[in-house]
This record gives structure tokens, sequence and C-alpha cells, in this order.
């Protein structure tokens, strides 16, 4: 019996050497910094307070866009017209800026041109005298609402949205930019930069955050699973954390988000063009949502961000918005409140 005894301790000892060594648990109790949903701009003034939804998810921010017009090849911006939808002119937003406020939530004002058929990462002119044009009606249209951010407390100001050609060429007018919203508005100020973009920003040290809408392309399987979706992630994450600290600002994803359709993390602007076309898949949005918090939760340097986006109702599911990026109604809603609700 003696011997049975010890073989069996023997085998019991091998078998627990065998096992890895438990890695201490992580915790992700703590908040980030920014813990933000985009509001869609409403059509009319609000018909119930939309802050009461977004503050029962968790989060603690939101994004209010205050759209600009421009047509392809015009060097003009347009703002506050009246073909505008009411929450995307100076008076929604400030009402908008107001019922966040007064629920608790913090605010970036995130102002974006929105060109017909186009994208302002493409807008180009062929003449000096065409981009100075440009610069000086959207340097009005930001001054415009760099004073309603700063007339009603807004804590952080968005200047500008994927500008891919414009921040290259002309630097030194959003250097410029810069320099004169500082005077205008006492809050924080950051970039919104194409995931594709961020790496070519020269003056992301003269901003308070490097901006980045995180639709990077990760891999392309119907419903991604986190672990396959987390090693994606690798190879971005070392050239964010260059970048990061080359300008020694926090990155803050001032976009980032997933339609709620099968390969929903891959080429997220080729999926957009086709959107019926794909079946629902609700896990894959959430999966996405997990894998990123999962990702960049523990970095020091990231400071949370704003998911694209969220209506001031919950939309019927029709079959646009039900595979839309909004996660209301689906399991990325109940993701999101696992991370965000934590605090």
């Amino acid at each position: 019996m003696k011997i049975l005894s010890l073989v069996f301790l023997f085998f019991v000892l091998i078998s627990n050497c065998s096992q890895p060594i438990a890695s201490k648990a992580i915790s992700y109790d703590a908040p980030k910094p920014v813990e933000g949903l985009t509001l869609v701009a409403p059509r009319d003034p609000f018909k119930t307070d939309p802050m009461t939804e977004i503050k029962s998810l968790g989060a603690g921010w939101i994004a209010v866009v205050p759209y600009g017009f421009s047509r392809p090849g015009e060097a003009k911006v347009y703002f506050d017209n009246k073909e505008q939808w009411w929450g995307e002119g100076k008076e929604g937003c400030e009402e908008t800026v107001k019922l966040a406020h007064e629920a608790g939530l913090k605010v970036m004002l995130k102002p974006q041109v929105w060109i017909p058929q186009g994208w302002t990462g493409d807008m180009d002119f062929q003449t000096d005298s065409e981009w100075e044009a440009w610069e000086s009606g959207y340097e009005e249209y930001l001054l415009t609402i760099a004073s309603v951010a700063e007339g009603k407390g807004v804590e952080l100001l968005c200047i500008g949205t994927e500008f891919k050609i414009s921040v290259q060429k002309r630097p030194e007018f959003w250097q410029s930019l810069i320099k004169k919203l500082r005077v205008k508005f006492s809050g924080k100020l950051v970039y919104a930069a194409n995931w594709d973009e961020y790496q070519l920003i020269t003056f992301w040290d003269e901003l308070d955050y490097i901006g980045i809408n995180a639709y990077f392309p990760l891999i392309n399987d119907e419903t991604p699973a986190v672990t396959k979706l987390r090693k994606a992630w690798k190879p971005i994450i070392k050239e964010m954390e260059s970048i990061q600290a080359k300008f020694d600002r926090p990155v803050l994803f001032t976009e980032f988000g997933y339609l709620s359709t099968d390969g929903c993390a891959y080429n997220t602007w080729e999926l957009e063009k086709n959107m019926r076309t794909f079946n629902i898949n609700e896990q894959a949005q959430a999966n996405a949502y997990d894998a990123l918090f999962k990702t960049f939760w523990q970095k020091e340097w990231w400071h949370g961000g704003f998911v694209w986006k969220w209506f001031p109702e919950t939309p019927r599911e029709n079959s646009r918005r039900y595979r839309d990026y909004t996660p209301q109604g689906k399991l990325g809603a109940t993701m999101l409140s696992e991370w965000y609700g934590q605090q």
C-alpha cells in the first residue's frame, strides 16, 4: 500500500507540474478617460431625451457632429443652412450639448464635412488660390463651432475629420488653425485621422490627442473569433505605439465601430456599399468590440474612444439600420455595457 501511495503521489506531482502556471488575472475594472458614443444628429428636435439610454449603457461621453457641406471641386464650406437637419446645425448642437451636460455626460464637438459622392480624404485642388479659398471657408466654419464649444463648456473639440490629402499637402494651414482655435477655445483639441492616415500627420504634438478613426481591416472571417482578432491587432499596436512615443500624446479613437454583418472586421468601407446583401451577424459585431477592448484597455496610452454610432431613439429593425453600425437592440449593446458599465 505504501508503494502504491508513493506511485499515486508521484503521478499527482507530475500532473500538476505539467499544467501551465496560471497567469495573474488581468483586471479591466478601471474606466478609461473616454467611454463614448457618437450621437446621430436628428432631422427634427428630440422627441425624448436620448441621454437617459446613453447613461444606462455606462457611457460617459458623446460626440456631437455639426456637419458642414462642400460640393465636389468647389472651394467652399456651407454650414447652418436651411437644407440641414436640425441636429446638424448650430441650434441642434447647442441643445444636444445642453442635454448631455445636464445628464452628467462630457462632449466632443466633431465637425465633419460631407461631400456628395465623395470623401474628404480625396479632396484636392490644383492651385494655391483654390486651396486658400477652401481653407478660408473651413476656418470660418471651425471658428464658429469653437465659439459654440466655448460658450457651452464643451470639453473636447475635433479640428477635422479624415482630410488625408489636405493634412499632407497643407500642414501649415492646420498648424495655423490650431493656434487660432487655442485662442478661441479653452478645452482640449484632437484631429480625427483615418486609420491609414494617422502615421502621416506631422502636427500631433500641437494637439492634446492622437485621434484615429479606427476602422483597421483585421480578418476576413464571417464571425471572427476574439482570439484571432486580438492576434490581428498586434502589428497595428506596434505601429501605434511608435507614433505615440514619437509625439508623446495619448491615443483616442475618435471613431470605432463595426457593422452587424458577416465579415464586419475587415474592409468596412466596402461592406457599407452593399450592406443589405450581407447576412445579419450580431455576434460578429459583439466579438469585434470585445477584442478591441481586450486589446487596448490595459494600454495606459489609450484613452478610449467613441463608438460609431448611436441613434437618439432605438431604430426600428428595418433592413438597413439593423445591419448598420449602431449596437442598439443587439448583442453589441450588451457587450458595450459590460465594458462601459464597470466604473
